[in-house]
């Protein structure tokens, strides 16, 4: 119960500095306002820019929301952003060529779309179920699998692309369908993320799959010996997360309208520092899909400040990476805390009986 505690009081933090971070900038943009139409504007507050903010945090969050489930079953997922690049090229090539340049121009968008969004998701969760396989299959730690998969996906990616970008899908997916405006807003890649969120945390937080996976990363030998099938579970959580960088694809095509094989590039360290900021222990057994939401929109801020505060943007990963230790030295503390309190029952308890 204490833990649970600690898990709700951290997303809670989580949300103080989220309004922070987006409190400081609004204000530094009522102070510091552009000349816009003759009239002076904050920029942070502009609906377009409030809209892109939503739509960087959408696939981040997404493909949080998959690292932080497998890093909650004691695994890591390095490969998270060329399993996203992957995905959107073979769905871009998909949907470029039944687009209207397309060799197969004039089918039915009815059919296409929907297709070629599959593709996406099809393509995100068999690399994710290749993680899985290979993984269980060869007993090697995860972190030196995703490296190799992570060279190998995007040199797919590169291979069957040749290095261009792909483009010129039909409108009905950039305009009909995922990049659909409505006034001044584009809402379907913010809509994408809650359902996904959404799914992540009734799969956490109230199925047997997602309770085996929490035990797991919290401790794999006494899941093995309570009967739990441990390789089916990381296996499970990897092809997921590689389904959710499937969706992030599929929102990325539809808002920007085109991939190449550079799409997504060091992606990786920003999914993971989502879902570590957000509260997902790297040491397994934690984690949440709101956690993970609000680490993406933590890292997203904070590369808006960058840009506000006029920063030099080659700083960027450097302020990532420390934001990532101070995340850990955090979880770490709490981990500690813990454990000293479950310690001091652990030891009150023994007083009471032995006295008994």
């Amino acid at each position: 119960m204490f833990s649970g505690r600690i898990l709700h009081a951290k997303e809670t933090g989580l949300l103080v500095v989220v309004l922070l971070l987006a409190g400081g900038l609004a204000v530094h943009s009522e102070l510091n306002p552009i000349e816009r139409d003759g009239r002076r504007v904050n920029t942070f507050l502009q609906s377009e820019n409030l809209d892109l903010l939503f739509k960087e945090t959408s696939y981040l969050a997404v493909m949080a929301v998959g690292a932080t489930m497998v890093i909650a079953a004691g695994g890591i997922d390095l490969s998270i952003g060329s399993i996203y690049c992957l995905a959107a090229v073979l769905g871009a090539l998909f949907l470029e060529y039944f687009g209207p340049a397309g060799r197969g121009a004039g089918a039915s968008p009815a059919w296409t779309v929907p297709v070629g969004i599959a593709v996406c998701l099809g393509a995100g969760a068999l690399c994710g179920l290749a993680n899985g396989v290979i993984l269980v299959a060869l007993r090697v730690h995860p972190f030196i699998v995703t490296l190799g998969t992570m060279a190998i996906y995007r040199g797919i990616a590169f291979v069957i692309t040749e290095g261009q970008t792909v483009r010129n899908f039909p409108t009905e997916l950039t305009h009909g369908l995922i990049g659909r405006a409505v006034g001044p807003l584009y809402p379907v890649p913010a809509l994408l993320m809650a359902v996904v969120l959404i799914a992540a945390g009734v799969f956490l937080k109230h199925t047997v799959w997602g309770r085996y996976a929490y035990a797991i990363g919290g401790n794999e030998l006494a899941s093995r010996y309570s009967g739990v099938r441990v390789e089916r579970i990381k296996v499970l959580v990897f092809t997921l997360a590689g389904l959710t960088g499937g969706v992030a694809a599929v929102i990325l095509l539809g808002v920007y309208g085109a991939a190449n094989s550079g799409t997504g590039t060091s992606y990786e360290l920003q999914v993971i520092a989502a879902a570590v900021v957000g509260g997902a222990s790297l040491s397994g057994g934690r984690g949440t899909a709101l956690g993970a939401f609000l680490g993406a929109l933590i890292i997203t801020l904070i590369g808006k400040a960058i840009i506000l505060l006029n920063i030099n943007q080659a700083y960027s990963r450097i302020i990532i990476g420390v934001v990532v230790i101070c995340a850990v030295v955090v979880d770490r503390f709490s981990v500690g805390l813990v454990h000293r309190r479950m310690v001091r029952a652990a030891g009150g308890a023994g007083a009471v009986l032995d006295s008994a």
